[in-house]
């Protein structure tokens, strides 16, 4: 076999730590005020800017919502019977919510060591109440939304 004895390639590099060129001179005090104050003047432009379009943004969104309350308003009004069926179906759905909940709330109380401990238990839990609360959430939002704002003079628990 032969050996070639040509350069070997280098694994490692080497780095000149040596003095080099002089280091730039610092600037005066006056010039370094002077590119601070242009540093900041700059700064404040572009954050007056970002205030700017916050603001657009704010009024749109804002405009956007005050336009979904008119439309929601002028259907309340269109249709005052059916929205005052869904404060009446809203207000039996959030007391079937409530004791739903309860319901959900004992069966951990019982059932947390074996929850804790089995994924198996746990997707099962997660399983049998996780879509119904969903739905029962999404419905009451929906619900409440197109609801009539109670009557005072109807309240239940008035004095």
């Amino acid at each position: 076999m032969s050996e070639k004895n040509g350069p070997h390639p280098s694994y490692f590099s080497q780095i000149d730590v040596s003095h080099g060129s002089p280091t730039p001179m610092v600037p005066s005090g006056m010039a370094m005020y002077a590119e601070m104050t242009g540093l900041l003047r700059a700064l404040l432009a572009a954050q007056d800017r970002q205030n700017e379009l916050i603001e657009e943004m704010v009024n749109q969104l804002g405009a956007a919502q005050r336009q979904r309350a008119v439309e929601l308003g002028q259907w309340k009004q269109a249709n005052p019977g059916l929205a005052r069926s869904c404060r009446m179906a809203a207000e039996a759905l959030s007391r079937i919510q409530t004791e739903y909940l309860e319901t959900l709330t004992e069966e951990i109380g019982d059932n947390f060591e074996t929850l804790r401990d089995g994924e198996f238990m746990l997707n099962e839990f997660v399983d049998r109440f996780g879509p119904r609360i969903a739905h029962l959430n999404g419905l009451l939002q929906v619900l409440s939304q197109l609801s009539a704002t109670p009557d005072p003079s109807n309240s239940p628990n008035r004095p």
